[in-house]
């Protein structure tokens, strides 16, 4: 079963690499190479920013 582009474009998720700083390894081995914490990490950041987002807070309290 073929597998879509996701929800987050490749320009956040290397934002937030770099923000949590694991940039490094999806360069030397791709998304695969990332551990399981650091991509849960990276989900809950990425849900943190868009219920900012959401609730018109755009910077840091």
């Amino acid at each position: 079963m073929a597998r879509n582009g996701g929800v987050m474009s490749q320009r956040l998720k290397e934002e937030i690499a770099k923000e949590l700083g694991f940039y490094d390894v999806v360069q030397q081995e791709g998304w695969g190479g990332i551990k399981a914490r650091d991509a849960g990490n990276m989900v809950k950041r990425a849900i943190e920013m868009a219920e900012r987002g959401v609730n018109g807070q755009n910077g840091p309290k």
